[in-house]
């Protein structure tokens, strides 16, 4: 039986920031370039640095920012709808950038959660290498749970640099996912409220 690792588990760093930036001297040597010149002799360094900050959300724990809620909210039980929340992520195929917008929804059982956490769950899992749609599901599924919500609902739409800057370089193209859990996935009056919240 093949056993799956948790994906909060933190995974060992083998690998020293020296020895990245070597890897990354190596990078520069094989796109033509001389990494003693003056301009890049502190590239691999700051490589490094960008990539710490591009990747941060492999040592963070979405679930750890949820585990704050507040129960002094008088009953309230619909939707709370967060749109625009900025998404900077890298695609897992070309590590090119992912450039959009995260919309977020729940609807609350009996507690909620500060409003800056939804907008932290979506960071964390932003900055991972990811696709799409599985960014979609990661923090759909994580809010559903850690929240105990009656549902759910999660839009991203993007910007792929790897069909923008390579490949078939269709610059104005965007993608869109969805994903729906509980109350929204149950009951389509609520899905189409939300819609049109996030279409404002």
């Amino acid at each position: 039986m093949k056993l799956v690792k948790n994906e909060n588990e933190k995974l060992p760093n083998k690998v020293s920031d020296k020895e990245a930036e070597e890897a990354f001297k190596t990078i520069l040597k094989w796109m033509g370039e001389d990494p003693s010149r003056e301009g890049l002799l502190e590239t691999p360094k700051r490589v490094v640095k960008a990539f710490k900050e591009y990747f941060k959300g492999y040592s963070e724990d979405p679930k750890s920012i949820l585990e704050k809620t507040f129960g002094d909210v008088e009953g309230y039980d619909d939707m709370v709808v967060q749109k625009n929340i900025s998404v900077q992520s890298h695609c897992e195929h070309h590590m090119a950038p992912i450039i959009g917008i995260a919309h977020v929804a729940y609807i609350p059982k009996e507690r909620v959660v500060g409003l800056s956490k939804l907008a932290r769950v979506v960071e964390v899992f932003s900055k991972r290498l990811q696709t799409q749609e599985r960014l979609t599901m990661q923090i759909a599924t994580t809010l559903m749970e850690s929240l105990d919500a009656k549902g759910v609902a999660v839009t991203i739409d993007s910007t792929h640099q790897c069909m923008t800057m390579r490949g078939i370089k269709k610059e104005q193209a965007t993608t869109v996912t969805n994903y729906y859990m509980g109350q929204f996935k149950e009951d389509l009056s609520y899905q189409n409220r939300y819609l049109r919240f996030i279409a404002k």
